[in-house]
Protein backbone atom coordinates (compact mmCIF):
# COMPACT_ATOMS: atom_id res chain seq x y z
CA UNK A 1 0.00 0.00 0.00
CA UNK A 2 1.42 3.83 -0.69
CA UNK A 3 2.48 6.03 2.20
CA UNK A 4 -0.46 7.45 4.09
CA UNK A 5 0.47 10.90 2.10
CA UNK A 6 0.17 9.27 -1.27
CA UNK A 7 -3.34 7.98 0.39
CA UNK A 8 -4.55 11.47 1.05
CA UNK A 9 -3.52 13.03 -1.97
CA UNK A 10 -5.20 10.39 -3.78
CA UNK A 11 -8.20 11.20 -1.71
CA UNK A 12 -8.13 14.40 -2.45
CA UNK A 13 -7.93 14.25 -6.33
CA UNK A 14 -11.29 12.27 -5.81
CA UNK A 15 -12.87 14.66 -4.23
CA UNK A 16 -13.02 12.32 -1.24
CA UNK A 17 -12.93 14.32 2.12
CA UNK A 18 -9.79 13.80 4.87
CA UNK A 19 -10.81 13.13 8.03
CA UNK A 20 -9.40 12.51 11.41
CA UNK A 21 -10.84 9.17 11.19
CA UNK A 22 -9.72 7.93 7.58
CA UNK A 23 -5.95 9.49 7.97
CA UNK A 24 -6.08 7.10 10.78
CA UNK A 25 -7.26 4.16 9.08
CA UNK A 26 -4.63 4.86 6.21
CA UNK A 27 -1.69 5.28 9.17
CA UNK A 28 -2.80 1.63 10.45
CA UNK A 29 -2.61 0.02 6.73
CA UNK A 30 0.37 1.59 5.85
CA UNK A 31 2.53 -1.24 5.92
CA UNK A 32 0.27 -3.75 7.38
CA UNK A 33 1.33 -7.35 6.66
CA UNK A 34 -1.26 -8.59 8.60
CA UNK A 35 -3.88 -9.00 6.20
CA UNK A 36 -6.61 -7.82 8.68
CA UNK A 37 -10.51 -8.35 8.42
CA UNK A 38 -12.88 -4.98 8.45
CA UNK A 39 -13.85 -5.38 11.85
CA UNK A 40 -10.05 -5.95 13.33
CA UNK A 41 -9.34 -2.60 11.15
CA UNK A 42 -12.13 -1.29 12.90
CA UNK A 43 -10.95 -2.20 16.61
CA UNK A 44 -7.61 -0.48 15.58
CA UNK A 45 -8.25 2.73 14.97
CA UNK A 46 -11.54 2.35 17.53
CA UNK A 47 -8.86 1.94 20.06
CA UNK A 48 -7.16 5.29 19.26
CA UNK A 49 -11.04 7.10 17.80
CA UNK A 50 -13.47 5.91 19.89
CA UNK A 51 -16.21 8.06 18.09
CA UNK A 52 -15.20 6.23 14.68
CA UNK A 53 -18.37 4.32 13.30
CA UNK A 54 -18.08 1.32 11.41
CA UNK A 55 -19.50 2.68 8.09
CA UNK A 56 -16.53 5.12 8.00
CA UNK A 57 -14.19 1.97 8.28
CA UNK A 58 -16.02 -0.45 5.60
CA UNK A 59 -16.66 2.40 2.94
CA UNK A 60 -13.06 3.65 3.66
CA UNK A 61 -11.63 -0.13 2.81
CA UNK A 62 -13.69 -0.38 -0.04
CA UNK A 63 -13.14 3.32 -1.77
CA UNK A 64 -9.03 2.15 -1.33
CA UNK A 65 -9.74 -1.09 -2.89
CA UNK A 66 -11.60 0.47 -5.89
CA UNK A 67 -8.28 2.75 -5.98
CA UNK A 68 -6.36 -0.44 -5.98
CA UNK A 69 -4.61 0.23 -2.87
CA UNK A 70 -5.80 -3.34 -0.68
CA UNK A 71 -7.16 -6.38 -2.14
CA UNK A 72 -9.50 -8.13 -0.60
CA UNK A 73 -8.82 -11.74 -0.32
CA UNK A 74 -12.58 -13.90 0.22
CA UNK A 75 -13.93 -15.57 2.97
CA UNK A 76 -11.35 -17.83 4.30
CA UNK A 77 -12.60 -18.33 7.80
CA UNK A 78 -16.00 -17.15 9.67
CA UNK A 79 -14.47 -13.73 10.31
CA UNK A 80 -15.11 -12.61 6.40
CA UNK A 81 -13.18 -10.99 3.74
CA UNK A 82 -9.31 -10.28 5.05
CA UNK A 83 -7.67 -7.16 2.98
CA UNK A 84 -3.67 -7.21 1.19
CA UNK A 85 -2.01 -4.26 1.50
CA UNK A 86 0.52 -5.76 -1.33
CA UNK A 87 -2.44 -5.52 -4.25
CA UNK A 88 0.71 -6.72 -6.51
CA UNK A 89 0.25 -10.47 -8.12
CA UNK A 90 1.01 -13.37 -5.47
CA UNK A 91 -0.06 -15.91 -3.74
CA UNK A 92 -0.94 -16.75 -0.12
CA UNK A 93 -0.23 -19.47 2.73
CA UNK A 94 -3.88 -20.13 4.85
CA UNK A 95 -3.65 -22.63 8.01
CA UNK A 96 -6.52 -24.68 8.53
CA UNK A 97 -6.33 -24.56 11.96
CA UNK A 98 -5.60 -21.13 13.15
CA UNK A 99 -6.52 -18.86 10.25
CA UNK A 100 -3.39 -17.60 9.72
CA UNK A 101 -2.68 -15.98 6.44
CA UNK A 102 1.30 -15.14 5.19
CA UNK A 103 2.13 -13.96 1.53
CA UNK A 104 4.02 -16.58 -0.45
CA UNK A 105 7.83 -15.72 -0.28
CA UNK A 106 9.34 -15.40 -3.95
CA UNK A 107 7.63 -15.95 -7.10
CA UNK A 108 5.35 -18.74 -7.41
CA UNK A 109 4.23 -18.45 -11.42
CA UNK A 110 0.32 -19.81 -11.69
CA UNK A 111 -0.70 -22.39 -14.24
CA UNK A 112 -1.72 -21.20 -17.37
CA UNK A 113 -5.04 -21.97 -18.46
CA UNK A 114 -5.74 -23.96 -22.08
CA UNK A 115 -7.93 -21.62 -24.35
CA UNK A 116 -10.71 -24.02 -24.28
CA UNK A 117 -10.66 -24.27 -20.39
CA UNK A 118 -10.49 -20.01 -20.07
CA UNK A 119 -13.86 -20.88 -21.88
CA UNK A 120 -13.36 -17.08 -24.02
CA UNK A 121 -11.99 -14.97 -20.16
CA UNK A 122 -9.31 -12.56 -20.59
CA UNK A 123 -7.56 -13.51 -17.83
CA UNK A 124 -6.11 -10.27 -15.93
CA UNK A 125 -4.52 -11.39 -12.88
CA UNK A 126 -4.92 -15.12 -10.91
CA UNK A 127 -3.98 -15.83 -6.89
CA UNK A 128 -3.03 -19.01 -5.62
CA UNK A 129 -4.23 -20.02 -2.09
CA UNK A 130 -2.42 -22.63 -0.29
CA UNK A 131 -3.95 -24.09 2.76
CA UNK A 132 -2.26 -26.18 5.14
CA UNK A 133 -1.28 -26.36 8.87
CA UNK A 134 1.34 -23.58 9.69
CA UNK A 135 4.70 -24.30 11.92
CA UNK A 136 2.96 -22.91 15.04
CA UNK A 137 0.10 -25.17 14.59
CA UNK A 138 2.31 -28.42 13.77
CA UNK A 139 4.30 -28.00 16.61
CA UNK A 140 1.10 -27.35 19.08
CA UNK A 141 0.06 -31.45 17.47
CA UNK A 142 3.31 -32.72 18.46
CA UNK A 143 3.84 -30.58 21.97
CA UNK A 144 7.16 -29.05 20.28
CA UNK A 145 5.95 -25.67 21.62
CA UNK A 146 6.82 -22.79 19.83
CA UNK A 147 9.17 -22.65 16.53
Amino acid sequence: MSSTEDIVRRFMQKGYKITPQRRKIFELLSGDKSHPTAEEIYQRVQSAMPDVSRTTVYNTLRELSVMGELAGLGDLDASGVRYDTNPSAHHHLFCVRCNALADVPGKVEAPELAPEVRAGYRIEKSQIMFYGVCPECQNEETGAGPC
